[in-house]
């Protein structure tokens, strides 16, 4: 695999569809820029999280083609997809032919039913669900507060527990007076004022349990059960991976993400997949390593390279750990590390960071920003805790946001800002920061705003409402503003650094790469056979030159 540049975009990132990305790529300015492109999961048919809630792996029609995929492949750019391995949408039809036929479902066993997976080890609840004995759980990492559990209607009406890591959300049809007619002996302005008395009470998120009926409580049972039968989910479940289905769901998603030109495929999420009773259910061991090494099997046969995606501290050695099962891996140390030595002027340990990957042989794809924040907690074990927290507040003091880890208070995740405004939203910064990405170890990835010197928007942060702080740099660019932007300095100077990374023979996997200090100037070299090319760049000065 070639380690040349990768641009990373949502496909209504720039002009609003993925057809106009390739009108974008087709321009004189990008041409022969890119080698990969990193289209964001929206482009499949999804419904949460901006594309992280699969309802399945066709293309959206809303927002691409396989026309538009096929004149990228025509350009000679080949795609990283991602593949959610833990969860799918509860909109997917495997989840809704278990709502739809309850234990007549083939698919009945394709997600995880919490009481058979906690079976002899817990107490089952008056609410219909087992509580795991402390033994088992208490090492066990949950991504949200109280048991992961979504209760799902089944047809006969019962509630059965499935197990849900993510993001769930229960909602209710508004009830009319003719549905109550129906469903019990009540008399039209009854009913009218009944449904009228729930309506109001469920939108103003009183639970089932909790209504309310006053005059109308002999009707209780009816409401309840009209309620509940009806309701409808949205949400991410998560899958059983014993269940041969998945396993086949699996090879089927991998053949079609090879299909679409896919080279890269992303694994999100794969950590959280192993489960066991006792176990802390997040990169379990050795049950992690058995299902990626599966997976493997499964791209191998349709040509695609696999990169896990997860976050850890350094001092974690997770990276080191993943790189030496044989898997590329993300560098997320880079983003933090590049703004602390370009803001400190001493690249020390951006310096060790480089000459380690190299040692160590660790193949990697970097970035300064991505669709997600500018990376914290990989940096513990790496950077005293003073230091990143003098660094959290200037880029707080930038306009960026502090991500706490799945909303712990003070357990910092991640910043969101774009990076360019983390960088002051100085254009020498901007390019001295490329210029170093260029000539780092690994294959770069390279978001759009990034590109275009993006800046934090806190307008879309407060269209997006709570939980919306990663908008902050997912500025969708309209096709004028990309005509505009690709006139400025900054934008130029940094496709000219794209384009040589590119095309010149020095780079890649199988070349060398020597790293030489000298008081503030850091030589970064890359041979190839009797191909060379050198980065001097001074972190005082913060001034290069490609020699």
């Amino acid at each position: 695999m070639s380690n040349g540049p990768m641009l990373n975009a949502y496909p209504d990132s720039m002009g609003g569809t993925l057809d106009d990305i390739v009108k974008v790529l087709s321009k004189d300015e990008l041409k022969d820029v890119f080698e990969s492109f990193y289209i964001l999961p929206s482009i499949f048919n999804t419904d949460l999280d901006r594309g992280f809630s699969v309802i399945d792996y066709g293309i959206n029609e809303e927002l691409g083609s396989k026309e538009a995929i096929e004149a990228i492949k025509a350009m000679g750019i080949d795609l990283k997809l991602d593949f959610i391995l833990n969860h799918a949408s509860v909109l997917s039809k495997e989840f809704q032919d278990i709502i739809k036929n309850g234990e007549n479902s083939k698919y009945k066993d394709f997600f995880i039913d919490w009481n058979k997976f906690w079976e002899g080890c817990g107490t089952l609840t008056k609410e219909g669900y087992i509580q795991p004995d402390e033994k088992y759980i208490k090492d066990m990492f949950f991504r949200k507060p109280g048991l992961p559990i979504l209760m799902v209607r089944f047809p006969d009406g019962r509630n059965v527990p499935y197990w849900n890591t993510f993001y769930q959300e229960v909602r209710y049809k508004n009830l009319e007076a003719e549905d109550l007619m129906e469903k019990m002996d009540i008399q039209y302005v009854a009913a009218t004022r009944l449904a009228q008395c729930v309506n109001s009470q469920i939108s103003q998120g009183t639970s089932v349990a909790e209504l309310k009926l006053g005059k109308y409580e002999q009707y209780r049972d009816e409401v309840v059960d009209l309620l509940e039968s009806s309701r409808r989910y949205l949400g991410q479940m998560d899958l059983n991976i014993k269940s041969p289905l998945v396993w086949e769901f699996y090879e089927n998603t991998l053949k079609t993400l090879s299909s679409y030109g896919a080279k890269i495929v992303r694994l999100d999420a794969f950590a959280y997949a192993p489960k066991e009773p006792g176990e802390k259910n997040f990169l379990n061991d050795p049950g992690t390593w058995d299902l990626l090494q599966k997976v493997r099997e499964l791209a191998d046969k349709n040509g695609v390279t696999l990169l896990p995606e997860i976050h850890a501290s350094y001092g974690e050695k997770i990276y080191e750990l993943v790189a030496g099962k044989g898997y590329m891996t993300y560098d997320f140390f880079l983003p933090g590390l590049l703004i602390y030595a370009i803001e400190n002027h001493n690249p020390d340990v951006l310096i060790n960071w480089a000459k380690e990957l190299v040692e160590k042989d660790i193949r990697v794809v970097n970035m300064l920003g991505c669709h997600d924040g500018i990376p914290l907690l990989d940096l513990k074990g790496l950077l005293p805790e003073d230091e990143i927290q003098k660094m959290i507040d200037v880029l707080v003091s930038r306009g960026g946001f502090v991500k706490d880890l799945h909303g712990a208070k003070n357990m910092y995740y991640q910043v969101n800002a774009t990076y360019y405004s983390a960088l002051g939203e100085d254009d020498k910064k901007m390019l001295f920061a490329r210029a170093i990405q260029m000539f780092m170890p690994g294959k770069p990835q390279v978001w759009y705003l990034d590109l275009f010197a993006g800046k934090n928007d806190h307008e879309a942060v407060a269209r997006a409402g709570a939980g919306g702080h990663k908008e902050i740099n997912r500025t969708n660019l309209t096709m004028e503003q990309i005509e505009e932007g690709l006139k400025k300095d900054v934008v130029k100077k940094q496709i000219e650094l794209l384009q040589l990374r590119k095309s010149h023979p020095a780079f890649g996997f199988d070349s060398k790469l020597s790293i030489n200090t000298n008081g503030s100037v850091v030589s970064f070299t890359w041979t190839k056979d009797n191909d060379t090319i050198t980065l001097e760049a001074d972190f005082e000065s913060l001034e290069y030159q490609i020699i």
